[in-house]
């Protein structure tokens, strides 16, 4: 199956989305892209084709989505293929896309900036962040959830427990 729109995956479909830190510049996110898409383009599931689309954000968010109707259902080892693929990326780059111990959220003047948890914290704590301070949900599974709260007010997400009360 070839590549699809993203924006044409159902928001059933299975998404994975991966943070970069650093941001990639435009050189870098093009190598992604490119390495990506042709990853995609082969994607299968037990010999069936995977009907798949992605999304790329803020120089940061990959998004990869698998519409699990269409066709086959991404399967552990077709997944463990995703990873392995990154996993190229960052040992030829140096970024990281397959950490998931990073916060992401824009800063006053809209730049999406990463953190550890415990910096996210002590953000909150010293006033450069609150509730209203936009975050990215890295941690959800599907489209629907990546359209309606991927990215949001930290009061509006898990992100609140780190909030200073």
């Amino acid at each position: 199956m070839p590549l699809v729109s993203f924006d044409s995956l159902g928001d059933d479909s299975r998404v994975w989305v991966f943070a970069a830190d650093p941001a990639l510049d435009e050189d870098r996110s093009r190598q992604l892209l490119t390495l990506v898409d042709d990853f995609l383009r082969e994607w299968t599931a037990h010999g069936e084709p995977l009907t798949c689309g992605r999304d790329w954000r803020d120089g940061r968010f990959l998004v990869i989505g698998v519409d699990q109707n269409a066709t086959a259902y991404a399967s552990g080892c077709s997944i463990d293929g995703l990873y392995r693929k990154l996993a190229e990326f960052e040992k030829q780059t140096g970024a990281s896309l397959l950490s998931r111990d990073r916060v992401f959220y824009r800063d006053p003047a809209a730049q999406v900036r990463s953190v550890s948890r415990d910096q996210f914290a002590e953000l909150s704590a010293s006033g450069a962040i609150g509730p209203e301070t936009t975050v990215f949900d890295t941690s959800i599974s599907s489209l629907g959830e990546w359209r309606q709260r991927f990215e949001l007010p930290a009061s509006a997400s898990w992100h609140r427990a780190l909030l200073a009360v």
